[in-house]
């Protein structure tokens, strides 16, 4: 358990040095937005939820596989958030994240190992499926939430969920077009959860995080290493001595054992 919590502590380091500011810029935002208004517990837990999803998506930013745990905790925030506000589809949203991104990573040693080695990039069909997916996953999510529930703004709820699922779906797979829907759905959350405030369902935190989200996307085509192929050959360089150390212990082991 020890050697886990090393690997998440290392896991927070070695980002871009953008990503940590984006992220206290957004730490100081949703404190403040937590300090203006009466503190309650549903605040109290977006406030967490906002906190650990910027980490969250700053991770995957950074290629760290540290999203897993953070995804999950901060779900179960936005769940929380998105049954009280009503928007039905955001609470699919976020269970679509834990599938798609944070089960995989908490599961899957496979994941974890070499990850900007097997970044990829689509081809003209993959386009083609992904944005029919998109539309496909918007007309029947929007129609079914707006006929079994008490949804008020299901087709607005709908794009954002649709757009996220194939985001996540996408990023599973490990292909770097996700930011292009990343920026989508950041845009989709933040209208979403303007007018929920607007109309006395949710708090402000939730736009300024769907806002702070949308900077992240941006900045992912600067200094991300699914963009950027310096910080791609850094972390690869990185990951490669780490596993010739890791290797050359194993072989230091071996040997003390045959010579005892």
């Amino acid at each position: 358990m020890s050697n886990y919590f090393k690997f998440l502590s290392h896991q927070l380091k070695g980002w871009p040095q953008q990503n940590y500011y984006l992220f206290y810029f957004s730490l100081g935002c949703q404190v403040m937005t937590l300090v203006s208004a009466p503190i309650t517990a549903l605040s109290i837990l977006t406030f967490i939820g906002t906190t650990l999803g910027v980490l969250c998506v700053l991770a995957i930013n950074a290629a760290k596989s540290v999203n897993g745990l953070l995804g999950v905790i901060s779900a179960a925030c936005f769940i929380v958030v998105g049954f009280s506000a009503k928007n039905y589809l955001s609470i699919g949203e976020q269970l679509a994240y834990v599938v798609t991104l944070d089960i995989p990573v908490l599961l899957s040693a496979n994941w974890n190992v070499n990850m900007v080695s097997k970044i990829r990039k689509f081809t003209g069909k993959t386009w083609v499926i992904a944005i029919v997916a998109t539309l496909v996953v918007y007309a029947i999510s929007g129609y079914l939430i707006g006929a079994l529930t008490d949804d008020p703004r299901p087709w607005i709820d709908a794009i954002s969920f649709a757009i996220c699922l194939t985001a996540g779906v996408i990023c599973f797979l490990r292909y770097n077009n996700q930011y292009f829907w990343w920026i989508a759905s950041g845009l989709a959350q933040m209208v979403l959860w303007f007018i929920s405030f607007r109309q006395g369902s949710a708090t402000l935190a939730m736009f300024i995080n769907s806002s702070v989200y949308l900077m992240n996307d941006v900045l992912a085509f600067t200094v991300s290493p699914w963009y950027n192929k310096h910080e791609r050959a850094r972390l690869m360089a990185e990951e490669q001595a780490a596993s010739d150390a890791a290797s050359a212990d194993a072989s230091d082991n071996q040997a003390f054992g045959l010579n005892h």
